[in-house]
């Protein structure tokens, strides 16, 4: 739920992430604590408190790279007078690959200018179409900036207003606005369709967003044939251009974008594990660069554009089969922690099995943090090959060691990590720690009389669908790629 929601709201311009809620836990013996109905439990009595770095290392960097340049749009929405207003509506609505802002008449009138066909705001961002609304009304004098702009080569879509908002001058002011709406829509019905020159710019009225972008030419920022669930934000920077590209499914999808940008190389930056490569499989056409691209469950992708590049070698992928894979599956060794009311001795657990499905209780209803240990054989290190440990599944955070070196968490889909650096040849051990979260320990105690409950929580949570699944799920094994 973290991710899917969190990378909506990157791809919706948020870059500036805060933690809501904390709240003071002055006891150590009230577990999990004084909660809330509203926001989420960054608290340290939760179970994942310490654990939740991995997921904020995503937040920061998502937010150190979504600050950088800046916002890339196609088309600005005029949100209107009314009053009160302070958001609008895309309408005619925004077809997939472009992006918008919202944009009020105090910024039109102070900000606003048109550089090479382009609303232009003082801080770079500019746009391509400048968007009315449905209404009959604006003020006489917006509408004569709107005027101003759209002779110096601005490009306007919406109906033809008719008269104004406001008692302010009337009736003066309605003919002052019927008598510019006349010069820059011309003396048609506003709803008809129609493109009217008007010095070096254009106003148009009832077209479609992409009729109207097309009459421009400009092409998709970033167009996926696939384009539902998956959403992108754009950033320039003054040496390259950041998109970030969200799957909002649960399942894995193929994709190739079309970005608006050629003649440079594509690179994949992953803002879960840090790690970056280049992307060879690309080609590049028509102004745009066509990249294919895997996407797991919720996960999303940087896709940066720095460094010049034309694509040559055709039999390139950019997702590589693994060339050799060796299976975790000898029965693990699970050390649950008695204090919180696992079992007190080790746990053999043949084939790695959901807590949540456990016949043992301590273990079912089981919140907190178990380590999972076994060992594995690697007869030869293959140099130039990246070691990925796959996890398969893990609930909720799951962190690693190999042979005693910390090599990452993962709290998401695909629950990969590269343990290269920390493999030697023959024997490894590996560690896995996992934390869940407090619900299935809420529900056991729940089934107890209440005499017996040893947790306490002012607000519980929605418990109706049951125990939720938790452990490491896997299967784990230990894949070879070539990038």
């Amino acid at each position: 739920m973290f991710k899917k929601r969190g990378d909506r709201f990157f791809t919706e311009g948020i870059n500036n992430t805060l933690m809501h809620v904390y709240v003071q836990q002055p006891n150590e013996d009230k577990l999990p604590g004084i909660n809330t109905w509203f926001g989420v439990e960054f608290n340290r009595h939760n179970t994942w408190f310490y654990d939740m770095d991995v997921f904020l290392k995503y937040i920061k960097r998502c937010n150190m790279m979504l600050q950088q340049g800046r916002f890339v749009a196609d088309v600005a929405y005029f949100i209107g007078e009314d009053a009160p207003k302070m958001t609008g509506i895309t309408d005619p609505a925004l077809p997939q690959g472009y992006s918008y802002d919202y944009i009020n008449g105090e910024v039109i009138k102070t900000r606003l200018t048109v550089k090479d066909g382009k609303f232009t705001l003082p801080n770079g961002i500019n746009y391509s179409v400048l968007v009315l609304p449905k209404l009959e009304t604006i003020r006489p004098e917006l509408l004569a900036k709107l005027k101003e702009l759209v002779a110096q080569g601005g490009v306007i879509l919406g109906p033809k207003p008719s008269r104004s908002p406001s008692l302010q001058g009337y009736p003066q002011a309605d003919k002052q606005v019927q008598a510019i709406a006349d010069e820059l829509w011309g003396k048609v019905d506003g709803e008809s369709v129609k493109v009217n020159q008007f010095g070096k710019g254009l106003v148009m009225s009832g077209m479609t967003m992409q009729e109207a972008l097309n009459r421009v030419k400009v092409v998709p920022d970033a167009k996926v044939s696939q384009s539902d669930s998956i959403l992108f934000i754009h950033r320039k920077v003054t040496d390259g251009e950041i998109y970030f590209v969200s799957n909002q499914k649960t399942k894995t999808v193929n994709i190739t974008p079309d970005f608006r940008v050629t003649g440079k190389q594509p690179e994949l930056w992953d803002a879960v594990t840090g790690n970056r490569r280049v992307l060879p499989s690309y080609y590049q056409k028509d102004g745009v660069t066509a990249v294919p691209l895997k996407l797991a469950p919720y996960e999303s992708a940087f896709v940066i554009f720095r460094k010049a590049g034309i694509k040559k070698d055709t039999s390139a992928t950019n997702y590589p089969q693994p060339t050799a894979s060796i299976a975790i599956d000898k029965p693990w060794t699970v050390k649950f922690d008695a204090k919180a009311r696992g079992p007190r001795n080790p746990v053999v657990f043949e084939t790695l099995t959901d807590w949540s499905k456990h016949p043992n209780d301590s273990i079912k209803y089981y919140s907190g943090t178990a380590f999972y240990h076994n060992k594995f054989n690697i007869t030869t290190l293959v140099t130039g090959t990246n070691y990925i440990l796959d996890l398969g599944l893990a609930r909720a955070i799951a962190k690693v060691k190999i042979n005693g070196v910390d090599v990452g968490g993962a709290w998401t889909p695909p629950y990969q990590l590269d343990i290269t650096r920390a493999l030697k040849a023959g024997e490894n051990t590996i560690e896995v720690k996992v934390v869940n979260t407090w619900v299935n320990r809420l529900i056991g105690d729940s089934k107890l009389p209440a005499a017996e409950r040893k947790v306490t929580a002012h607000v519980m949570p929605n418990m109706g669908k049951g125990v939720v699944s938790s452990g490491l799920l896997g299967p784990v094994k230990v894949l070879q790629v070539k990038y």
